[in-house]
C-alpha cells in the first residue's frame, strides 16, 4: 500500500489576513475552490516551486464558531527559510509577534491571524548568535 502526502488544511476566520499573513511568508495562492452549495472556500498555499507541499487555508462563509480559540491541538507548521534573521525581520517589519525568537539562529516561532503556530528553520547551519536576537525573550506560547 502506498500513500502520498497531499496537504495540511488549517481553518481561518478571515480569509484576507489569513492570505496576507502566508504571502508575507513567501507561500504563494496555487488553487482556488469556491463552493456556493456549502458556503466555504479553499485556498491553498505553497512556496514556489513546491506545490506539491501546499498548506489549504478552509474558510467558511458564514462564520465559523466550532473554531478553537487556541490552535494548539493542531501542532505546528513547519518552514525552512534561507537566513532566519531576515525572515523575521520581514515578519516583525510587517506587524507580526515573534513569538519565540531566533536566539540561537536556528530556530523561530510565529502565529497566524488564527492563532495556527508556524516553525521557522534556518536552513542549512544555525546563524551565529546576533542581536536583537539572541537577548529577545519569549512573547506569549507558541
Amino acid at each position: 500500500m502506498g500513500i502520498r502526502y497531499l496537504h495540511t488544511m488549517v481553518r481561518v476566520k478571515d480569509l484576507e489576513a489569513s492570505l496576507a499573513f502566508y504571502e508575507l511568508l513567501g507561500l504563494k495562492e496555487t488553487r482556488r475552490h469556491d463552493s456556493e452549495a456549502g458556503r466555504f472556500t479553499l485556498v491553498f498555499m505553497a512556496p514556489e516551486g513546491q506545490e506539491d507541499c501546499p498548506v489549504e487555508l478552509t474558510y467558511n462563509w458564514d462564520g465559523d464558531d466550532a473554531l478553537p480559540s487556541d490552535s494548539r491541538h493542531f501542532g505546528h507548521l513547519a518552514y525552512s527559510v534561507e537566513n532566519i534573521y531576515d525572515t523575521c525581520q520581514h515578519l516583525q517589519d510587517n506587524g507580526v509577534t515573534i513569538n519565540r525568537p531566533p536566539r540561537d539562529g536556528r530556530m523561530a516561532f510565529v502565529r497566524s491571524p488564527d492563532n495556527v503556530s508556524v516553525e521557522l528553520l534556518q536552513e542549512g547551519a544555525a546563524l551565529a548568535p546576533a542581536e536583537p536576537w539572541a537577548s529577545m525573550g519569549n512573547t506569549g506560547h507558541w
